[in-house]
């Protein structure tokens, strides 16, 4: 799959506002993207940590994914995502290992990169994204 590096780490909030005092204040991060990512229903704040970065990831509406999320566990992290060339590849390869997939094709997300997901029951519980640019 030639994974480069963790992409970035998603985290669930209930209010990007509310938290992110957390990562600004606390722990002296600097928010320097926020979007909305309309067809997820997400809107999503972005962090820098050396060459990772943290999501924090909001929901737009209840009946999206991080809203149904929030409301079975909680606020908390919700994916990590890994760096791949191409995330089609990536995911036909781990199909073709036995992977259950979220996407069966890549898809655009948050930054512009085109995404895609494996199901954590496949993942020993882990939601995983592949992502490129």
């Amino acid at each position: 799959m030639n994974i480069s590096h963790i992409e970035h780490i998603g985290i669930a909030v209930k209010s990007i506002e509310e938290s992110r005092k957390y990562y600004e204040e606390v722990l002296g991060l600097t928010c320097y993207s926020v979007e909305e990512v309309t067809d997820q229903k997400v809107k999503t704040a972005f962090f820098k940590v050396g060459d990772t970065k943290i999501e924090l990831l909001e929901s737009t509406s209840p009946e999206g994914p991080i809203g149904k999320y929030i409301e079975r566990k909680g606020e908390g992290i919700h994916h990590i995502a890994f760096a791949v060339p191409n995330t089609s590849a990536a995911l036909e390869k781990a199909s073709e290992k036995g992977i259950q997939l979220v996407d069966k094709v890549s898809r655009k997300g948050a930054e512009g990169l085109n995404i895609g997901f494996l199901h954590p029951k496949s993942t020993h519980g882990v939601l995983t994204e592949l992502c490129s640019k």
